[in-house]
């Protein structure tokens, strides 16, 4: 793709990277074929080809231009960020880094109304504090029969008890990654991954300085915000990283995901690139750790007929599709077939809650796909999209690592 900046343009670092990620693309639309929010509406502005002559116009254009609009931003806003494109995009664009970009100036040239402005404002507020979280989730659950309709459905019900963690001290130590809405969602989430991991003799290690991974700031275009959490979370963790950590492990995928871009994300930042790059080096996701144990020392009695609900930041962020369902198939679980399994379920982060039209029939197309071959649950690998399609009350949803460890001798 040719693109039309100035001299003047290409010496600012977004536009060359802007620049970089234009060229790359021949516009051959293979990404509209993958993309499920252009499946739905099927308006080349709603695809990623779309998107990215939108933002290619966006980023030549000059600040008093009129052609810069509200409707350039809905289209730019109802993008799931599942990056399918990126996986089926035979020409390797970079999609998600020009989007970054993108979206940084759209809100930067066009102010907000001051609803959605209010409204971003709440998320971040609500979402990044676990204890604000936990403390708020206990006070909806409370008053639920209160709540209007459409918020009511999107109320979880009471988390599955976590039970207690191991305290033994094994030589091997990983890190975790609390979260920010998982402990208030699914607590037994990561004491189910302790207590798998400690039957594998390794130890976990809470940061209780660490909260939310940074995601839901970035991706609500409070970018700088989020990195200011990015280099809070690396300065936590640095310690326990030079005492010999051998892994800072994720369970919600969407945070290992975007963990895993600390590096990118600070690379010219001089006082943390380096660190950085270290973060997302030891950054893996749960199943990178237990497929490379011995799993048959687990004991596992599995008998439960599950499906796999693959979310698009394992699948296409983190490129691990299939790591999971082998794990499961090794230690002996029935997996049913997931049609069109590459598709996002419309979660994606606080995507349900902007956009819960579009969310909604994405979820309930996931539902279809995933109960057609009647499981007697489904599992995932992220709270959002967890929380997601649960929201539904159709099959059962859970962490598989939870179904797991229920499942030990």
């Amino acid at each position: 793709m040719q693109t039309q900046f100035t001299d003047a343009d290409l010496e600012k670092p977004h536009i060359q990277e802007a620049d970089r990620v234009l060229r790359t693309c021949v516009h051959c639309g293979f990404c509209n074929a993958t993309c499920p929010t252009y499946q739905l509406l099927g308006d080349e502005r709603d695809g990623p080809r779309g998107r990215i002559y939108l933002m290619k116009e966006l980023l030549e254009s000059r600040d008093d231009d009129d052609q810069v609009t509200e409707e350039t931003r809905l289209h730019l806003d109802r993008c799931l960020t599942c990056l399918n494109c990126e996986t089926t995009c035979p020409s390797g664009v970079e999609y998600h880094k020009l989007l970054n970009i993108g979206r940084a100036e759209i809100e930067r040239r066009v102010p907000r109304p001051a609803a959605e402005r209010a409204q971003r404002y709440a998320l971040r507020k609500m979402l990044v504090d676990p204890q604000r979280f936990k403390a708020l989730l206990a006070l909806g659950q409370t008053f639920k029969p209160l709540v209007p309709g459409k918020l009511r459905s999107k109320m979880p019900g009471a988390p599955v008890d976590a039970g207690q963690r191991p305290s033994t001290q094994h030589s091997r130590q990983v890190l975790i990654l609390e979260g920010c809405v998982q402990p208030g969602l699914s607590p037994n989430t990561n004491a189910a991954t302790a207590r798998i991991l400690d039957r594998l003799g390794i130890s976990v290690t809470p940061v209780s300085e660490v909260g939310c991974c940074g995601a839901i700031d970035f991706h609500l275009n409070a970018q700088q915000a989020g990195l200011a959490r990015v280099r809070a979370n690396i300065d936590a963790w640095w310690p326990h990283v030079e005492q010999g950590a051998e892994a800072i492990v994720q369970t919600a995928s969407g945070c290992g995901a975007f963990v895993k871009e600390y590096g990118e994300m600070l690379k010219d930042d001089p006082d943390y690139a380096d660190k950085a790059e270290k973060i997302s080096a030891l950054a893996k996701d749960i199943v990178e750790v237990l497929r490379d144990e011995p799993l048959e020392s687990l004991d596992v009695q599995a008998s439960q007929r599950l499906a796999f609900h693959c979310p698009c930041t394992l699948q296409h962020a983190q490129k691990l599709n299939g790591a999971v369902e082998g794990v499961l198939t090794k230690l002996g679980f029935a997996l049913t077939p997931v049609q069109d399994a590459h598709l996002c379920c419309g979660s994606a982060g606080t995507y349900s809650i902007t956009q819960p039209e579009l969310a909604t029939q994405l979820r309930d197309n996931k539902l279809n796909a995933l109960e057609a071959g009647n499981p007697e649950m489904i599992v995932t690998a992220n709270i959002g999209c967890q929380t997601h399609l649960a929201g539904a009350n159709r099959t059962p949803v859970r962490h598989w690592v939870e179904i797991v460890d229920a499942a030990l001798h």
